[in-house]
């Protein structure tokens, strides 16, 4: 049986202007999924991450973390943020420190670990982010990019069971796109959680076990990264583009009937691979 690392029970969120951001949700995440979280601006997505870390509150319903109720107090939000990362959209609401090297350190240090192990960690980080030259640069002088992969660093050196990551790759150029996601991938085993918010329905179709579509702070789709893109009416509701290599192989197949369990590829390699043995075309 798999464990379910959130269960998620009638969640509403308003915030002080009266704005419902969330309304009602019920969802279970299970452990060691690779989930990716779609939808337009101002589905909720951002806000849903705020209270899986214990930075917001429900205005109502709960939110049970490896299977015991959250709560709000010090010491439960310590123990809660030690096992879930977040990673924000704008890295400069997550960096504080003086330098590259420093602002990494910050969770570790405050992990209790000793200095040799949180330097070890820091160093790792770094090396798979590819920050170690810029280590003692402010963080105010860097680019997004580089805010964005300090970012990352910084929760990667934690090493949480839980990854929250709201658009990891925005602002990143294609190269460090595919070096943060082969990184998550690395880090990614049956103990990690990891969910990614993104605008990018070709990263999620290609890379998520999982896919959660949200729509005016309800989830309207939770499957797979698959069903979901025949599904004409979530895409309309959720203002979602299908994934080229999806639209390529629903055009290459339009000249035959697919096979009963037509295998969907899912990245270019696949397309590739499945018009070259199949003949495709």
């Amino acid at each position: 049986m798999e464990e379910h690392i959130f269960n998620i029970e009638g969640l509403t969120h308003q915030y002080a202007d009266g704005t419902f951001a969330i309304k009602d949700l019920s969802i279970l995440i299970q452990q060691g999924k690779k989930i990716a979280l779609l939808g337009n601006n101002g589905a909720g997505k951002s806000t849903l991450f705020l209270h899986l870390n214990g930075l917001l509150q429900p205005t109502s319903g709960t939110i049970r973390f490896k299977g015991k109720k959250m709560k709000y107090d010090r010491k439960a939000l310590l123990s809660l943020r030690k096992q879930v990362g977040i990673v924000f959209q704008d890295p400069d609401s997550q960096l504080f420190s003086a330098n590259v090297q420093q602002d990494i350190s910050f969770g570790p240090m405050n992990l209790g670990w000793d200095r040799n192990v949180v330097h070890e960690k820091v160093q790792w980080a770094m090396d798979q982010t590819e920050v170690t030259e810029m280590k003692d640069k402010p963080t105010h002088f860097l680019s997004l990019g580089q805010k964005k992969r300090v970012a990352i660093a910084g929760v990667l050196a934690m090493e949480p069971d839980v990854w929250l990551l709201d658009e990891p790759t925005a602002g990143l150029d294609p190269y460090f796109s595919r070096q943060i996601m082969a990184l998550l991938d690395s880090i990614h085993h049956p103990d990690k959680t990891i969910i990614l918010s993104t605008h990018d329905v070709n990263l999620a179709y290609q890379w998520a076990d999982e896919v959660v579509v949200m729509n005016d702070g309800k989830v309207i789709y939770q499957g797979d990264p698959v069903s979901v893109f025949h599904d004409e009416d979530i895409l309309m509701k959720a203002h979602l583009e299908k994934p080229w290599v999806f639209e390529m192989f629903q055009a290459l197949l339009q000249s035959r009937i697919p096979g009963e369990k037509e295998l969907v590829p899912r990245t270019k390699e696949e397309l590739l691979q499945k018009i070259e043995t199949e003949k495709i075309y």
